[in-house]
């Protein structure tokens, strides 16, 4: 059985691409359109990976992360940024908030299945 990885983000195709991507690799991709939803279904299911935007209606990523973060069972878990945000002020948020680490949109589905065996052990 695949490992179960939680994608949020507001736009369906850039949900649609990242879980196809995924799909392909093997694992079970599960999708949110905003934070609150994500939060909602990862206090219901215990996913391995969450991959979250940071621009969203109703809660944004980093208040995702860090929600997540404050539940014990999220507390080790990869959690990855993907945002059009490449800034290092918006980075070091990331980090501050728990992020594992950083892709850029448009993203590289190798680039995004190579970081995710990195960090998924």
């Amino acid at each position: 059985m695949g490992k179960k990885i939680l994608v949020v983000d507001d736009s369906v195709s850039i949900r649609q691409m990242v879980s196809f991507t995924l799909k392909t690799a093997g694992y079970e991709p599960d999708e949110a359109p905003d934070g609150q939803a994500a939060l909602n279904k990862a206090k219901a299911t215990k996913y391995d990976m969450v991959f979250t935007d940071q621009n969203m209606p109703i809660m944004d990523g980093l208040t995702l992360i860090r929600s997540l973060r404050a539940m014990s069972n999220y507390a080790r878990t990869p959690i990855l940024m993907l945002t059009t945000e490449a800034g290092d002020d918006m980075k070091n948020k990331g980090r501050e908030a728990g992020a594992t680490g950083w892709l850029v949109k448009p993203f590289d589905p190798q680039k995004l299945l190579a970081v995710v065996s990195k960090v998924l052990v």
